[in-house]
């Protein structure tokens, strides 16, 4: 088996400028190679060995681009590729898996003419590299490299004919998503200790997400989702609603309530019919899970099954004269939720068949993580909506997506609604953790370090909470979704960010042209639009500062050596000095000095623009003289903040996240209850 070796290229000097030549980014390792090579080369000619290899390499080529994958190199007759090299949609991992799954069965279909049978190998890795971003295409040698190549063509050694090989980060990143099999440890050559693998067997189903605890927050966005949905069954208007969210907002979990807070409509049952879209889906496969909730059926239900439950629940719903027609199409499609011509037709029915159950009782549709499937899904639920809106039925359609997923809308667009799932406010998010520490047996007192990171985001929280003790900084799952939302960017506001997150205590529009040798004025406009899509604030001394400390330590994470010295440079600091240490949190625009010694200074977080303080919120503050005001200030830069100041070296106890105060009590009705509010610069860090 040979060892990929890197090709050294012509040196180039990475300099601030951007796009920056070169990144560090978490990448997946695909390493293929061919059983018994040496064997069949000795027995075939030369130029029937070139033969073999260009069919070989054909069909590999032609697995790994539908993958998005990215050939580093041929060595050989192995194959080495890369994914997420140029850009990550937070699924690079499980695009690697899917690939090596199916080259063998691709070798099998398309045999090398006048070759015996060949049975391949593949090994998986993910781990950081340092990717050259202008040579990240087929072909190019030397575009990444890093101890993550080497292990992935290691790993494949151990990995049956035929079979899929895989490293733990690997595994983990596709745990759910791909049926795996563990196997006992093995001795990589240059590893200190043994390394874990685990056999991949093919792809599976995602199971439905476990809703476990309380729901924390959300009520407003539930009670306004329902009432829509209750409008339009009592109307019999049928109405589209979208609920928008970053991935870990809680979109499913408030899907889950949803279903649960309308069970009826007065008196009347109500139908839910929900699918959820995996990574990289068939094109119909979520339209198939509809029809499956429909009849009740299983993945591993017998065909004689399926056909039987098909039948008892067209019966009423489908004419006599077409039921068998109609079952033998819902059939092909089950099996097959591809584009061909008979999923098409199944497709067909099942929109057919929500119809006429719609005009029997109320129908909600909902398809969760619709910007993963599809166009062939989005116009199904466009023709279903269409179809009841003519017919008035009392049906609705649910999807949830991302905030930046763009669709063609629903007609008629009056009846199209959108609710936005917003990030947990801060008492929520101290709520979450809390619950979240205690169900994992871990001190609560993890809650006011945790805070900052989290960002209201569910997700996070939960990330968070079980990576606690881990050698990682930032969670697996958070980087890769945080990795993905980067390369969601252009050009110019991945530069600014990446320039951004090496200056800790924010800077002026200035500077960043400055760091980025651009032209007087050009910063200003991507500075703005940063600030609109949540990933930049503006401070009141009018500097830009990364909003969220998980975006920040990531993008300068991706950063090389280089390029953080030639920002630093020109930043004013020293090149000895380099950039500042990769934070936990936001820098205190503040500056705040830490806290004393032996002792870190308690984690800010910033107020968010547009925040109001209440009597119905409370805020431990730690480290400030504020000023004490009564009332709600003038200044659109002041906020209002009610609480009662800790002194100064108080240690955070967990208990000083913001709490809703509780109406009632005989204190409050007697008015001897009061309270001190103050009055800070809005953006001013408010330590949980």
């Amino acid at each position: 088996m040979p060892i990929p070796t890197i090709v050294a290229g012509p040196q180039r000097v990475t300099s601030a400028g951007w796009p920056v030549p070169e990144e560090r980014r978490l990448v997946t390792v695909l390493f293929v190679d061919i059983v018994g090579s040496t064997t069949l080369v000795d027995r075939l000619d030369p130029e029937d060995v070139r033969a073999l290899q260009r069919a070989y390499f054909h069909t590999v080529g032609g697995v790994l681009r539908r993958w998005q994958g990215v050939v580093e190199k041929y060595v050989g007759d192995a194959v080495l590729a890369l994914f997420g090299a140029r850009r990550s949609d937070g699924f690079d991992a499980y695009r690697a898996v899917r690939a090596a799954l199916e080259i063998q069965g691709a070798l099998d279909r398309r045999p090398p003419p006048g070759a015996p049978r060949l049975r391949v190998r593949a090994g998986v890795a993910t781990g950081e590299a340092l990717v050259d971003l202008a040579a990240a295409r087929d072909g190019w040698h030397g575009v990444a490299s890093g101890a993550v190549i080497t292990t992935a063509a290691r790993l494949q050694e151990y990995a049956p004919p035929g079979g899929v090989a895989l490293c733990a980060a690997t595994h983990r990143a596709t745990v759910g998503l791909v049926a795996q099999r563990r196997v006992p440890p093995v001795a990589l050559a240059g590893k200190a200790l043994p390394v874990d693998v685990w056999h991949a067997t093919g792809a599976i189903r995602p199971a439905p997400a476990r809703h476990e605890g309380p729901l924390v927050g959300r009520r407003r966005e539930l009670a306004a989702a329902r009432d829509l949905i209750v409008r339009a069954v009592r109307d019999r208007s049928p109405r589209w609603l979208s609920l928008a969210g970053p991935a870990g907002s809680g979109r499913s979990r408030l899907l889950h309530e949803l279903t649960r807070a309308v069970p009826t409509v007065d008196g009347a049952p109500v139908r839910w019919c929900v699918a959820h879209c995996p990574p990289y889906p068939q094109p119909l496969a979520p339209v198939a899970d509809l029809v499956r909730g429909l009849a009740d059926l299983r993945d591993d239900d017998a065909p004689a099954t399926v056909r039987r439950r098909l039948t008892a629940a067209l019966t009423d719903l489908v004419p006599p004269t077409g039921l068998t027609g109609a079952v033998s199409a819902l059939e092909a499609l089950l099996a097959a939720p591809d584009e061909s011509r008979a999923a098409v037709r199944g497709a067909e029915v099942a929109r057919e068949v929500l119809l006429g159950l719609a005009a029997r009782q109320p129908v909600l549709v909902a398809v969760d993580d619709l910007d993963r499937a599809a166009v062939a899904l989005s116009h199904f639920l466009r023709r279903l909506f269409a179809a009841a809106s003519a017919r008035s039925l009392p049906l609705a359609v649910v999807t949830l997506h991302r905030p930046e997923w763009a669709d063609v809308l629903p007609e008629p667009r009056d009846r199209w609604h959108r609710l936005t799932v917003p990030p947990l406010r801060p008492v929520e998010t101290g709520r979450l953790l809390r619950h979240l520490l205690q169900r994992a047996g871990r001190p609560t007192t993890a809650v006011a370090r945790l805070l900052p990171l989290v960002g209201g985001n569910p997700g996070r929280a939960a990330a968070y909470v079980a990576s606690l003790g881990a050698a990682q900084s930032v969670p697996e799952e958070v980087r890769r979704e945080v990795d993905a939302r980067l390369d969601r960017l252009d050009g110019a506001r991945r530069a600014v960010l990446m320039a951004a997150a090496t200056v800790g205590a924010g800077l002026p529009a200035a500077t960043v042209a400055r760091l980025l040798d651009w032209a007087p004025g050009r910063a200003a406009p991507v500075l703005r639009a940063l600030v609109s899509a949540g990933l930049l604030v503006t401070r009141p001394d009018g500097r830009y500062a990364v909003a969220d400390a998980v975006v920040r330590e990531v993008a300068y994470a991706r950063l090389p050596r280089a390029a953080r010295a030639a920002f630093a440079r020109r930043a004013g600091r020293s090149a000895e000095a380099g950039a500042p240490p990769v934070p936990a949190v936001v820098a205190d625009p503040t500056g705040r000095p830490p806290g004393p010694a032996g002792r870190p200074a308690p984690a800010p977080v910033v107020a968010a623009t547009g925040q109001r303080g209440g009597a119905e919120r409370v805020v431990r503050l730690r480290g400030w003289t504020p000023i004490r005001g009564r009332s709600l200030s003038s200044d659109p830069d002041r906020v209002v903040v009610p609480g009662r100041a800790a002194p100064p070296d108080g240690a955070a106890d967990g208990r000083g996240v913001a709490a809703a105060a509780r109406p009632g009590g005989s204190a409050r009705r007697q008015g001897r209850w009061r309270r001190r509010s103050w009055i800070l610069p809005r953006g001013t860090p408010i330590a949980a």
